[in-house]
């Protein structure tokens, strides 16, 4: 179990990026990753006087909530907090045994159909993403060939996003360009903030980040929603990631922590606009929790759930895609209650895109580098 410390000593304009390309490296030295925090190891969690217990409002969400987007009772949660980032909260693994196939499949085969917004949109044509997962599933259902073939859609995925659609170019959001958010989204994201000590949190824009093997998302702040006293939600699935969290300044050195499948973090007052990046996707690590089978007993998920079982056929595209990748999906609330947007200046674009810039060396949106490339600015967890 890895004892909680910051990964560099000095302080100074390049301390986050040491600690990127440290582990960005082939084969990262086995002090640095012996420091990384792991919320998920036994004996009850991770150690050290930077490692605080965080507070949940169990009273906030019945357990009949809670079961019907597939989480376990509050009561259950192991919630974790870091001395100097008062508002942060990583939960490990809330969800019920059997559950997290289902926000699987929907990442894959639901999140990305019209009227959503994904990268592959920039340079395809309506029709060509009309059916992103029935164009590739059949492709990933069969048995790996020996000579590798074309990638599928499914497998160029880099981002999709829901309800308000950030904006790459301008990084912002715009009232003219949203679309309905998901309504089993909302409910999952509503009882994780309620249970955060956010009632009334209203989801309002999601992102969803889809990473290969090889994939790193570069040191950023998430600052364009126009309300920051509402905290911003993090799911992870399937492969592990490293996950660096920083200071209000670049100069502060990050400390690291491994984010499972299944893992939540919770971005809240101050740590909502701390710097932090994804410099490493971690293969070695299976995923946890991702079996379909579902406990009979206490702690199933209630009659009725949103969770519902994820079919064979389904399981075989999403276990398949998982085993070299990881999912992430964000949501936030973009407006206070009775705010408005900003209104657009003369000659400005509420949806002008950007370029793909998820391809080698991408510049643009959510900036994405491959092996051996130096970290990058970029938007969003």
């Amino acid at each position: 179990m890895a004892v909680a410390s910051s990964l560099v000593e000095q302080h100074g304009e390049d301390a986050f990026r040491t600690a990127f390309r440290s582990f960005r490296r082939k084969d990262p030295p086995p002090d640095l990753l012996s420091r990384v925090l792991d919320f998920s190891g036994g004996g009850g969690g991770p150690v050290g006087d930077q490692v605080l217990s965080a507070d949940l409002d169990v009273c906030a969400v019945s357990d009949e909530e809670a079961g019907r987007v597939g989480l376990r009772p509050l009561r259950d949660w192991r919630a974790f907090g870091l001395q100097g980032s008062p508002g942060f909260i990583f939960i490990a693994n809330p969800f019920l045994q059997g559950c997290q196939p289902f926000w699987v499949k929907q990442c894959l085969k639901t999140y990305p159909q019209k009227p959503n917004v994904c990268n592959l949109d920039l340079h395809m044509a309506p029709g060509d993403t009309h059916d992103i997962w029935g164009k590739s599933a059949h492709i990933l259902r069969s048995p790996p060939c020996a000579k590798k073939g074309p990638k599928t859609l499914l497998e160029k995925l880099r981002w999709v996003t829901l309800g308000y659609h950030y904006n790459w170019s301008t990084k912002t959001y715009s009232p003219d360009h949203h679309t309905p958010f998901p309504e089993d989204l909302h409910s999952l994201s509503s009882v994780v903030a309620a249970g955060a000590g956010f009632p009334g949190f209203l989801p309002e824009a999601g992102i969803l980040n889809y990473y290969r093997s090889d994939s790193s998302l570069g040191i950023h702040v998430d600052e364009a929603e126009l309300d920051h006293t509402r905290p911003l939600l993090s799911f992870c699935f399937g492969q592990s990631a490293i996950f660096l969290l920083g200071g209000p300044q670049r100069e502060a050195p990050p400390t690291a922590m491994y984010m499972r499948s299944g893992d939540v973090m919770v971005m809240s007052g101050q740590s909502r606009l701390l710097y932090h990046a994804v410099p490493r996707i971690l293969l070695d690590l299976p995923p946890t929790g991702l079996h379909t089978t579902r406990s009979p007993g206490q702690g199933s998920p209630q009659e009725g759930s949103l969770a519902g079982e994820v079919s064979q056929e389904d399981w075989a595209v999403c276990s398949r895609y998982i085993q070299t990748s990881r999912v992430n999906m964000t949501v936030r609330q973009v407006l206070s209650p009775g705010q408005s947007f900003p209104e657009v200046r003369p000659g400005e674009d509420p949806e002008a895109g950007p370029g793909d810039g998820y391809g080698e060396g991408g510049t643009v949106g959510e900036k994405w580098r491959r092996s051996g490339s130096d970290e990058t600015e970029s938007s969003h967890t």
